[in-house]
């Protein structure tokens, strides 16, 4: 578990919260003292080490970027999705994630344990620090890869969904008589839109900007208020007749 290509003693591949803060507080010579509490809860640090009161705080704070989708996690060493759920006691995270959350979201923070020096006493790069790079560079890119995906996923279902939009114009400027089967396969688009704008991917990332029907029904009628059918009410009417169609499927 040890991270062995690292020249600090203290760091490893993945950690627990409490491990992590440790590491953080610069409290190592009380590891175990700390652990055989931290083992029945958490909660408790604060009251049983009031003399470092950074060690609650800082385990707090991973917890919270843990619970808020700001670090990645997994169970006992296992990356899991985010939002999932997992007991206290085997939380862990890896080296590479908690050093580049360090990096954005503290970075005041240089705790030596996951940024030692990069240059030795003749300038030149260390191994277990081109080690670390290179792994924190490997990690992003796999990130880079999935949001790649995830886009280029979001794209075609857009692209799907304007050639329906086109076929609709289409109709409405040669004013043909919609039947009872296209205008059910419209809302059922309608709907469908407005679930894609307000879902999320499979890693938990918002399709779009819009968080509620409300702001989407805003945005249509800031943008287009003179187009005809184009008002709050009219949206409103449309978008839950939409959602009751699919629910009919």
């Amino acid at each position: 578990m040890y991270a062995t290509q690292s020249c600090n003693p203290y760091a490893k591949v993945f950690y627990r919260p409490v491990d992590a803060a440790i590491r953080w507080c610069n409290l190592m010579a009380y590891e175990a003292q700390i652990l055989e509490v931290a083992w029945n809860s958490l909660t408790t640090l604060g009251s049983a080490f009031p003399q470092w009161p950074c060690l609650h705080a800082n385990t707090e704070k991973i917890l919270d970027a843990i619970q808020h989708g700001e670090l990645p996690y997994g169970c006992l060493g296992i990356p899991v999705a985010i939002g999932t759920h997992v007991d206290y006691l085997q939380i862990t995270i890896r080296h590479t994630d908690l050093k580049l959350w360090m990096s954005r979201f503290h970075p005041e923070q240089r705790p030596a344990f996951l940024f030692e020096q990069s240059l030795d006493q003749h300038g030149a790069i260390s191994i277990g620090t081109y080690l670390a790079l290179q792994a924190d560079r490997d990690a992003l890119q796999l990130q880079v890869k999935n949001i790649e995906t995830a886009y280029q996923q979001l794209l075609n279902e857009l692209e799907a969904v304007g050639l329906e939009k086109e076929n609709i114009h289409h109709l409405l400027k040669t004013n043909s008589k919609v039947s009872d089967r296209s205008e059910t396969a419209y809302l059922h688009i309608i709907g469908a839109m407005v679930s894609l704008f307000l879902g999320h991917s499979p890693s938990g990332k918002p399709h779009s900007v819009f968080r509620s029907q409300a702001a989407i029904v805003d945005a249509l009628t800031a943008h287009h208020k003179n187009l005809s059918g184009i008002s709050k009410r009219t949206l409103d009417e449309k978008f839950a007749t939409a959602k009751r169609s699919l629910s009919k499927r």
